[in-house]
C-alpha cells in the first residue's frame, strides 16, 4: 500500500524518536535545575505548560491517525477517552497548583506527575510506532502490537489517575481556604 511507504515508516520512526528525548529532556531539565539551584516559580509553571502543548498536539493527532487509518472504533474510543482523561486531569491540576500558588504553596510538579508525563512521551511513540507499521506485518505480530497499545494507554490512565488523586490531596486544603474566603 503506497500510503504506508518509506517516508510514512521514516516520518513515524522520527516522530517517536523526538517524543523519546523530548521525554528525557523534560525530566533531564527539572532535575538540573535543582542540581544547579536555578529552580524558579517560572520553571515550575512553564514546565508544566510545555507538558500540555505536547498532550495538545499529540494525542489528538493520534486519534486522527487511527481513524485515518481505518483502526477499530473500540482503539478510537480508547484514544478519545485517553485525551479527554489527560486534559480534564491537567486542566484540574492547573487549577489546583493555581489555587496553591495564591497561598505561597510549593507549585513544583510531584515525582508522580513527572512520572506520568516521562512515559506519556514514549507511550505516545510506541503507539505512533504501531499505526506506522501494524499493516505491514502479518495479524500474528499486529494484534500483540495492538494490545501492547492498549496496555500502554491503560497504564498511562492509571497514572493519570494516581495523580490526580496526589495532587487533589495535596492542593485540596488550599482550595477549602480559598472557598472560605468566597
Amino acid at each position: 500500500d503506497a500510503r504506508f511507504g518509506i517516508a510514512s515508516i521514516t516520518l513515524a520512526a522520527a516522530a517517536s524518536l523526538m517524543m523519546l528525548l523530548s521525554g528525557l529532556t523534560d525530566a533531564w531539565d527539572g532535575m538540573l535545575a535543582r542540581k544547579w539551584k536555578v529552580v524558579t516559580t517560572l520553571g515550575k509553571m512553564s514546565d508544566p505548560l510545555m507538558d500540555k502543548v505536547f498532550y495538545i498536539a499529540a494525542f489528538p493527532m493520534l486519534l486522527w491517525q487511527i481513524a485515518r487509518q481505518g483502526e477499530s472504533d473500540a482503539h478510537a474510543l480508547a484514544m478519545a477517552l485517553f485525551t479527554v482523561i489527560y486534559m480534564l486531569r491537567d486542566t484540574w491540576v492547573t487549577f489546583m497548583r493555581s489555587v496553591g500558588s495564591m497561598y505561597k504553596a510549593d507549585v513544583a510538579a510531584m515525582m508522580i506527575g513527572k512520572v506520568r508525563t516521562a512515559l506519556s512521551f514514549p507511550g505516545a511513540g510506541w503507539v505512533y510506532v504501531y499505526l506506522a507499521f501494524h499493516r505491514m506485518f502479518p495479524d500474528s505480530w499486529s494484534v500483540p502490537w495492538l494490545i501492547s497499545c492498549y496496555a500502554v494507554e491503560g497504564v498511562l490512565i492509571l497514572l493519570t489517575f494516581w495523580s490526580l488523586g496526589v495532587y487533589t490531596r495535596v492542593y485540596w486544603p488550599y482550595l477549602k481556604m480559598a472557598m472560605v474566603r468566597f
